[in-house]
């Protein structure tokens, strides 16, 4: 009697150890996430520390500028805002074309923080949003991965995307794009869709819809979501895994989603009209297709439901075809086929090259090199076969949506470098998976081959713990129908409760026996544990260096190292500032595009172009003229009532990404507009050369004019560091434009257009000479 009673009492022990352990494991993994929010947000506040609280690069002016407008005018102007400021003479509609949520989520926390007495100013408010997002999304993604292959996972995965560069490049303090509170809407959709597709709630699916819209307020991104989420319910049908849980996931996601895309102006009907949504409405329709004919082979008998799936199989290829026929001639009626540029762009990676040169022209849309690979996610570019593996083992619904998530990403961002930020979380994920299994197979071999451990008969705590849960359902399920029939169990009935106790433990002790089997050699875990540290090390260390060095300093203050120091060029901000407080405020001035945002909120001056390149055509004819010989130049800046150019020039300093340097892209637009511009004309035996040998069509340009006025007055040879050569045309004169303003480092110059007047006065008073002496007789006066 002795032996059944000592079994028996151990039940509960080891339950009572089990739910200890699962409660400090609970507590323990708060506070690890919480150190990893700290780590996500203080790793990107290098640029703040090592520069100033700035707004960085060129786009997040244009939102620094909307933000500062919603929260001074209110939410109802924002919408409303005609910007007359842009795209002289056209303006921009602000509150129809801009992703809201970066604007909307800042304004918000602005306005909180007032209304607690926290007087925080707005540009304050932006500089930090993007670090504190990058924690919610660490906390997003252990969510999502844990929800996949469990807690450990999600924690390592969460550590993992707190600091890889790739993510950081995007989100350190100060980067105030709409990728900052994207790639956490982004993690957060997935995170819910995963979990209503674990749990079939219909709570979960709403939370998921309005994660998606909140994703639509944010990016343009988000058209990456509506397609891979119908590519794995379209992969789950047909590897025979459909179940109502999927049905719950996708159907309201379609229907409540796409009701709330649609309220974002931005988007509006293109939610439905446009080609990168239609993948949804077709997996839509065939999973209620799939739905029914498992509804009605639970209702009908065999033979019946034979002839139910032909008639259901015949009228969802008609509706299908119907669909499709609609899809087709819709988009054949559009010269994209109903796709974007930039989504063409995607498809086909040499669509922009050929067709829309103002989109390849961006740095960022340029595919990436493999040493970039190395560079944003580092070692992770080495685990993520081997978590791609482990989802296999085994293949869930969450599992294989990582596996797609993963393909899909890849492909992505080897066509275009700025999608590495989409790779970033997918590697992570995959990369903690990987991770945390590894170190559960090592750490598991070391435990069962310890002398302690290895000589203890009893069950290891984490295998019985889940053997007593299996027992206490079997004895619950045993117990039910006994005591619904007696109130008090005779003594065979107690042996018979005891037995299906006894028996779950000697599985597991079966199962402990067969994991140690399985087991590695003790040195070589030990090794390979060390080994995982070591990388993990190593990861930080480059993690950091990438924070700190590579991604910290913000473009519009640049800092170089020489052998005498450090050296600050703080051009940009000089020359805005001299644009404020000396020129008009009516005043319109020229430039290439890239600078567009940042002379409208720092210089708070009328544009002609900025960054949202929206109209192709007013940016050929910037490009045109800067292409053109000055007086040509001049003519076309005057019929735009400019008044002043700014041009960016790097060959004093050794500053790369500068005009010179662009121009042959200003030269493509400009042709595929205007075909009078031929690039070949620019080039000499294809080669695009500024020197002696460059071509007079380039040395008379005017924007070689513009860099390269008085420069041989520096060095007296004229010596570009950035071309590395000599100038061809060193000594020349303006004759339609004058310098007005050249910041300390020469890295931006400010010309002045000169008054019609005078020319023309000049002109007709020596035309008026000539006639007057033609005239005239000889020994008459002239008219002074």
């Amino acid at each position: 009697m002795a032996a059944p009673e000592t079994s028996s009492a151990a039940v509960p022990t080891l339950y009572t150890n089990n739910t200890l352990r699962n409660a400090f494991g609970g507590v323990l993994s708060f506070f690890i996430l919480l150190l990893i929010g700290v780590l996500a947000f203080s790793i990107r506040l290098f640029s703040v520390i090592k520069y100033e609280s700035v707004i960085h690069e060129f786009d997040p002016y244009f939102n620094y500028r909307v933000t500062q407008f919603l929260t001074k005018n209110g939410i109802y102007e924002f919408w409303n805002w005609f910007d007359d400021r842009t795209w002289y003479p056209l303006g921009r509609v602000i509150g129809g074309t801009v992703y809201p949520g970066l604007t909307l989520t800042a304004g918000t926390i602005w306005w909180l923080l007032n209304s607690l007495n926290i007087p925080l100013s707005v540009e304050t408010v932006c500089v930090f949003t993007a670090p504190i997002f990058s924690a919610f999304a660490s906390w997003a993604t252990y969510l999502l991965t844990k929800e996949v292959k469990g807690a450990g996972a999600g924690l390592t995965a969460a550590a993992l995307l707190a600091m890889v560069p790739s993510y950081i490049s995007r989100s350190v303090a100060g980067s105030y794009d709409n990728e900052a509170v994207a790639i956490f809407a982004l993690i957060f959709t997935f995170y819910l869709y995963i979990k209503t597709l674990n749990t079939g709630s219909l709570f979960y699916a709403t939370l998921n819809s309005i994660a998606y819209f909140y994703m639509v307020c944010s990016w343009g991104g988000y058209t990456f979501i509506i397609n891979l989420i119908p590519m794995h319910v379209l992969l789950c049908i047909v590897i025979g895994r459909y179940s109502s849980r999927l049905y719950i996931a996708y159907a309201p996601l379609v229907v409540l989603g796409t009701l709330l895309a649609a309220l974002v102006p931005v988007v509006g009907f293109n939610a439905v009209m446009t080609s990168e949504h239609f993948a949804s409405f077709l997996v839509f329709i065939i999973i209620h297709v799939v739905a029914f004919v498992y509804h009605i082979k639970g209702i009908l008998s065999p033979k019946m439901f034979k002839v139910a799936v032909t008639l259901v199989a015949s009228v969802g290829l008609a509706v299908c075809c119907a669909v499709i026929a609609v899809l087709i001639a819709l988009v054949a009626s559009s010269p994209t086929k109903g796709w974007s540029g930039r989504s063409l762009s995607l498809l086909d990676p040499t669509y922009a090259s050929k067709y829309i040169p103002i989109i390849a022209s961006v740095s960022e849309h340029q595919p990436p090199t493999w040493p970039s690979y190395f560079m944003d996610i580092n070692v992770l570019a080495f685990l993520v076969p081997a978590g791609i593996i482990a989802c296999f083992l085994p293949l869930s619904d969450a599992s294989s949506f990582v596996v797609l998530y993963i393909a899909t990403s890849v492909y992505f961002s080897g066509v275009m470098v700025r999608l590495m930020l989409v790779l970033a979380p997918a590697a992570c994920i995959t990369s903690g998976i990987a991770l945390s299994q590894a170190f559960d197979v090592f750490t598991r071999s070391i435990k069962f081959q310890l002398p302690g451990i290895s000589s203890n008969a009893e069950v290891d705590a984490g295998e019985a713990s889940s053997a007593i849960a299996e027992a206490q359902n079997d004895a619950v399920k045993t117990e039910k129908p006994e005591e619904t029939s007696r109130d008090r169990p005779s003594r065979k009935n107690k042996k018979k409760e005891k037995e299906p106790v006894e028996k779950p433990s000697t599985k597991a002790k079966a199962k402990a026996e067969k994991k140690r089997l399985l087991a590695l050699p003790l040195e070589a875990s030990a090794i390979s544990l060390l080994l995982l540290v070591l990388l993990g090390a190593f990861y930080v260390v480059h993690c950091v260096w990438a924070a700190a060095e590579a991604y910290s300093a913000p473009s519009i203050v640049l800092t170089s190292h020489s052998h005498d120091g450090l050296h600050v060029f703080d051009d940009f901000r000089e020359a805005y500032a001299w644009l404020h407080h000396n020129t008009d405020v009516d005043d319109k001035v020229a430039s290439w595009w890239d600078y567009g945002y940042q002379t409208t909120a720092m210089a708070n001056r009328t544009v002609i172009v900025d960054n949202n390149t929206w109209n192709n055509t007013h940016i050929a004819t910037v490009g045109t003229a800067m292409s053109s010989p000055e007086k040509a130049a001049w003519e076309i800046f005057h019929s735009l009532d400019v008044k002043y150019v700014l041009v960016v020039f790097g060959g004093l300093v050794g500053y790369p990404s500068d005009d010179i340097n662009k121009f042959l892209w200003m030269v493509r637009i400009g042709g595929g507009v205007f075909p009078h511009i031929k690039e070949p004309d620019y080039l000499r035996d294809g080669q695009y050369r500024i020197d002696s040998q460059g071509t007079p069509t380039m040395l008379n340009s005017l924007m070689y004019k513009l860099s390269y006025y008085r420069f041989v007055e520096t060095d007296g040879k004229g010596f570009d560091r950035v071309r590395r050569t000599e100038i061809g045309k060193k000594y020349f004169k303006l004759t339609h434009f004058e310098e007005v303003f050249t910041t300390h480092h020469w890295m931006v110059r400010i010309y002045k257009l000169k008054s019609p007047k005078n020319r023309i006065r000049g002109k007709t008073k020596k035309s008026k000479s000539k006639t007057g002496s033609a005239s005239s007789p000889k020994g008459k006066k002239k008219n002074p």
